[in-house]
């Protein structure tokens, strides 16, 4: 682990009693919650993501603003984060989440802006890994590190940039996006428009459809990374085989970024990183040998230390970093 030498840039200045509000945007699910100046999560609200029109993605979102601003404690939120699947358009407070069909161009800053309860707050958007990445370095596993990189290895790849101490969205909020770099330029086609992507090949859907392919089937229940990676602790070798190319495409991507900007750490959660004992040994092996450079060799791969709530608290450290930046 790090030091605490160097400060993360998104600890939040005193703020007293004052709350934090945010929301987690996903295709499975939206989450509310009120967070504190500590990172502490207060208060929560949930909604299954509806399947259909924008109206009604739109409408259990505001059915979780509505639960949150009823609380007593909504009256000392002071701003509003919102982190959402992307890809994410930071500057037109946009949103065209690819597991949210209904969202292309989605002005869910505009929208939630609208709510009665959120006018004069300041509402702030970020991409989800963006959110991770935020969380993780204000008080979880990239705390003390002024250069890492965070990931979050599920259904998709994400991921996020902390340089210099601060994280770097971009322009847009998409920086970062290691999920699409192309680490296998004769690689099978992305939903990306690219081919070879690192999520083509490291997510947990790339993980199943891999071992599957290769004749590997679940002793028991359903099919997916989770059974993969029972059947890897129990030696199968396919499954084994499938979680070593995965690894293989994650140091790949990370040895780039460690290349192009010195990063530290990689923090790595979601999902397939509950799979650690079998995912982080072939990853670092594989660091190794792709991150070969002086200079970009001895990145230390870390788990990600927050869970379910890294979004919310992300989310929440972007509004109250960028609002404190505006007084």
């Amino acid at each position: 682990m790090a030091t605490d030498a160097a400060q993360p840039s998104l600890l939040l200045p005193e703020v007293g009693g004052r709350l934090l509000a945010a929301l987690d945007i996903g295709g499975t699910k939206i989450a509310g919650a009120l967070v504190d100046a500590e990172g502490r999560v207060r208060h929560r609200a949930r909604r299954p993501t509806p399947a259909g029109a924008d109206s009604a993605v739109l409408g259990a979102v505001l059915e979780v603003l509505a639960e949150l601003s009823a609380h007593q404690d909504w009256r000392a939120v002071t701003a509003l984060g919102i982190g959402s699947a992307g890809p994410v358009d930071i500057a037109a407070g946009t949103v065209s989440p690819v597991n949210i069909p209904a969202w292309r161009g989605f002005p869910i800053v505009e929208r939630v802006r609208a709510h009665p309860a959120v006018a004069g707050k300041p509402v702030v958007l970020c991409g989800d890994a963006v959110a991770m990445t935020a969380a993780e370095h204000w008080i979880g596993a990239a705390r003390g590190y002024r250069n890492a990189l965070c990931m979050v290895v599920s259904t998709g790849v994400g991921a996020g940039l902390i340089l210099d101490n601060a994280v770097r969205s971009g322009p847009t909020g998409n920086a970062g996006h290691l999920g699409h770099i192309t680490v296998d330029l004769l690689g099978e086609p992305c939903v990306c428009g690219s081919r070879g992507c690192v999520e083509q090949l490291a997510s947990g859907t790339s993980i199943t459809r891999r071992a599957l392919e290769q004749g590997w089937r679940p002793e028991e229940g359903p099919a997916d990374a989770a059974a993969v990676a029972v059947g890897a602790r129990r030696g199968h070798p396919v499954a084994l085989a499938a979680f070593d190319s995965a690894a293989r495409a994650l140091a790949a991507g990370i040895a780039a970024v460690a290349t192009l900007v010195e990063i530290e750490a990689a923090v790595i959660g979601g999902g397939v990183a509950e799979a650690a004992d079998v995912l982080f040994p072939p990853l670092r092996r594989h660091l190794e040998s792709y991150a070969a450079l002086p200079f970009a060799a001895g990145v230390l791969v870390e788990r990600a230390a927050l869970r379910g709530d890294a979004g919310l608290v992300g989310a929440a450290a972007i509004a109250g970093a960028a609002t404190a930046g505006a007084r």
